[in-house]
């Protein structure tokens, strides 16, 4: 009987996160894949139309071009992000004064409610009263408010409010990878000679490969989904210029007004059409670069 017992036991402690990944996590992708050959607008009957979504989703001149925008986003926020996060963790890796409350300041915005952040933001770059505005024309910087949640400028803010947000997470992968590499190859290169730019490219960065593969990885992954922020400023708008793939299936499942845009219907089965695509697209990238990434590991 003892012996039952403890052959049970792991499997009775793992059977609440089992049933709630069953239910909150299986479930609905299943309730998704289904959806995807139906008709059904939240009311009313449900109507099988077989290939029909994916038949429109070829045709979707929106969805596409929400697809460009998570590609202009994505690229900005990584090549925002990822050097910015590396420089301030070589930075506050050093004997840096008061680089403890420097790391929690830099990392304090991960913590922040997206919602929270959103709303801040939005002040900020608010174009006709918003406190960035005010203080470039106080300082004659501007000489009129500029509209950075126009058409303009629209994507270019957005991008730097989610590298705002993410700085922070991986500087602090960059620390614990910086951390790990030992200090006597410092000191060894040090004594033959090398200066600390010849320390950062042939020590630091090729030993710092492992982490930097996973890093970029990841933030491939947040960025190509990311859609929150983008909801809460700017909605997709103005026109669509910030419409990004999940932010465009959220709204076939979730109807918002967007500027410019008007008001998309709702449409479970479409709307699961079009997140299957979108994560199909994310997978798709995600695993080229995994692939290229682990042939260039072996080669060099």
């Amino acid at each position: 009987m003892d012996k039952i017992k403890l052959r049970l036991e792991p499997y009775t402690m793992t059977l609440p996160s089992l049933l709630l990944t069953l239910v909150l996590g299986v479930y609905p992708i299943l309730w998704a894949i289904r959806y995807m050959f139906y008709e059904y607008h939240g009311f009313g009957q449900e109507q099988f139309v077989g290939l029909a979504n994916f038949e429109r989703l070829l045709h979707d001149e929106m969805f596409w071009s929400s697809v460009g925008n998570t590609f202009v986003y994505a690229a900005g926020k990584l090549l925002l992000t990822i050097p910015l996060s590396l420089v301030l963790a070589v930075m506050l890796n050093g004997a840096l004064r008061g680089r403890h409350i420097f790391r929690a300041i830099f990392f304090l915005p991960t913590i922040i409610s997206t919602a929270v952040m959103s709303v801040v933001f939005y002040v900020v770059f608010n174009s006709y009263n918003g406190i960035l505005n005010q203080l470039l024309i106080k300082y004659g910087v501007v000489s009129e408010s500029v509209e950075w949640l126009g058409p303009r400028y629209a994507m270019l803010t957005m991008i730097m409010v989610a590298a705002w947000g993410a700085i922070g997470n991986y500087m602090l992968l960059f620390l614990a990878g910086l951390q790990n590499i030992p200090r006597d190859i410092y000191e060894s290169a040090m004594i033959d000679g090398a200066n600390r730019y010849q320390q950062f490219t042939r020590i630091t960065l090729p030993l710092l490969g492992p982490v930097m593969q996973m890093i970029i990885m990841l933030a491939i992954t947040v960025s190509l989904k990311g859609y929150e922020s983008i909801l809460l400023i700017t909605e997709g708008g103005p026109f669509g210029k910030t419409n990004v793939m999940y932010l465009y299936v959220y709204q076939f499942f979730f109807p918002i007004s967007t500027s410019g845009g008007g008001q998309i219907m709702q449409d479970f089965g479409y709307g699961s059409a079009t997140g299957f695509a979108a994560a199909l697209i994310v997978g798709l990238i995600t695993g080229v670069y995994f692939y290229a990434s682990r042939r260039m590991s072996k080669i060099y």
